[in-house]
């Protein structure tokens, strides 16, 4: 029997929690819809909003904008806050399910005057379905093939100005023709804790549920930079107050610092953020290749997780958190990697805060 691999609670892609609630319907109901309500990327949102309101003094459809970065961490939303503030409809689809020519161009053909059309996973785009965007980003113009073999010939149809809003997890995998016909190209990065506990906060007050500031604190700091994740912690959190507290009478209980940490800790979340996927990650490079360094191929062997899968979803994290470093020669395990898991003997980080 295949085993079934369960989702990771710190993963940053969208999940299920149960097949009549998916993660992705509470996302949307946690989205801000104006710039405003939007927390943390500043200068992100600071170009996005000069370049918005150029386009409104023009009575013009914003140029095209490539949103570029982590998943988690606010692209989609990013996307629907354009087509709000330019009061416009959007239309969205991934990358992936583009599967032919005729798919795109029907999207294409239905757009009206200064709408959204926004491509998650824009990277992974067929090579031909590209090529039919190119000329409706640049001249806003379709061609059609119509018939085949002798009888073929071509159509050009015109298409109303519109925006074309492509999000990617990776920049490198766009062909360059295709990122050159984004005027707009953005990238965002990972929030500092103190934004993510206005996050924390703010959906808290969404979902009506009671937290105080070191609660929020807590769930933030180990929410790996992205608010979706964080979002997540949050709802389990709420979860192990309600069942775990006054003889599971906890409805209403506000959620403080101690109840955060004893529910990450049956969540095995650890200071950092790290699940136990990413400490056997740092443990085999350090026990059983003496802390590298250590070939991808070799790590992936020894792990039992597909190289691809390294790669993208646990190595950004422990990147930007220096816990692992990419040499010629392979990765390798660093210092503050050994202290974070006790090898040499070091004490937890202690917090920064006021909060016992």
């Amino acid at each position: 029997m295949d085993s079934i691999e369960l989702p990771r609670i710190v993963s940053p892609e969208l999940q299920s929690d149960r097949e009549e609630l998916p993660e992705q319907g509470l996302e949307k109901s946690l989205r801000p819809s104006f710039m405003g309500e939007y927390i943390g990327q500043k200068k992100v949102k600071e170009n996005l909003s000069l370049f918005m309101e150029a386009a409104r003094v023009r009575g013009d459809a914003l140029d095209h904008v490539l949103l570029a970065g982590p998943p988690g961490l606010g692209k989609t939303t990013l996307a629907h806050i354009i087509a709000h503030e330019m009061n416009a409809q959007i239309h969205i689809v991934t990358g992936p399910n583009v599967e032919k020519k005729g798919d795109l161009a029907a999207i294409l053909s239905n757009l009206q005057p200064g709408d959204v059309l926004f491509i998650d996973e824009v990277h992974r785009l067929q090579k031909t379905i590209e090529e039919v965007l190119y000329g409706a980003m640049e001249d806003f113009k379709l061609d059609l093939i119509i018939g085949q073999g002798p009888a073929a010939r071509t159509l050009r149809m015109d298409l109303p100005k519109f925006t074309l809003v492509g999000a990617t997890t990776r920049t490198g995998l766009l062909s360059s023709p295709l990122r050159d016909r984004f005027g707009v190209q953005l990238r965002l990065d990972f929030y500092p804790v103190e934004e993510l506990e206005k996050i924390v906060h703010r959906s808290a007050d969404v979902l009506a549920i009671q937290i105080d500031g070191c609660g929020a604190n807590e769930i933030a700091r180990r929410s790996r930079g992205t608010p979706r994740i964080a979002n997540r912690l949050l709802k389990r959190v709420r979860d192990f107050a309600q069942v775990r507290t006054k003889n599971g009478q906890g409805v209403g209980t506000s959620i403080t610092r101690q109840i955060a940490q004893a529910a990450l800790a049956l969540f095995e979340v650890d200071i950092l953020g790290l699940d136990p996927m990413d400490r056997k990650f740092l443990f085999t490079i350090i026990e059983k290749f003496d802390g590298g360094p250590v070939g991808i191929e070799t790590l992936s062997s020894a792990i039992g997780e597909e190289r691809d899968t390294l790669e993208d979803v646990y190595e950004p994290y422990l990147l930007q958190e220096g816990l692992i470093q990419r040499t010629p020669r392979g990765r390798m395990a660093t210092r503050i990697a050994y202290h974070h898991l006790g090898i040499l003997g070091n004490e937890e980080k202690s917090t920064d805060s006021d909060c016992i």
